[in-house]
């Protein structure tokens, strides 16, 4: 039986580290979903409101959302945040909200990619929003597991 030599230790560092995409699409298409989608957004009568009380610079928030799904997608290390905190302490995002977010998003990943790059992203957004409404719903918990009612 013979077995591989050991890596050594300085030599590590050295080896390739890089991700491959979770699926097959460029930081420009990404760059245009979210431009895309913003667009949605300022004008949805729900959720436009929500979001502009937060942002004041598009184009910046907009890089910012690139550089998070860049960051989820391409394995870019270009995203510096948290979106879990960012919601929960927007103080104004409700877990209804979630559903409208991700029907607008789901429209444009269809209108702008090609099917299976759209239903990969779709997923994935799913996913992060499935725990981003957990964290809002815990956040409107009072203790004892009892949901504050506005």
């Amino acid at each position: 039986m013979s077995l591989a030599a050991p890596v050594p230790l300085g030599s590590i560092g050295a080896m390739s580290t890089s991700l491959p995409p979770k699926f097959d699409i460029t930081r420009p298409e990404i760059e245009r979903v979210v431009r895309e989608f913003y667009a949605l957004i300022r004008v949805h009568p729900g959720l436009g409101p929500v979001f502009a009380v937060h942002v004041q610079d598009w184009e910046t928030h907009e890089a910012k959302v690139a550089d998070f799904w860049a960051n989820a997608i391409l394995h870019e290390r270009s995203y510096d945040g948290s979106p879990m905190e960012a919601h929960v302490k927007a103080g104004n995002v409700r877990p209804g909200m979630f559903d409208p977010w991700l029907g607008l998003f789901d429209r444009v990943l269809r209108a702008e990619l090609r099917p299976e790059q759209a239903a990969a992203w779709s997923e994935l957004a799913r996913r992060i929003g499935r725990s981003l409404r957990a964290g809002v719903v815990e956040r409107e918990t009072l203790p004892g597991g009892v949901p504050k009612l506005r």
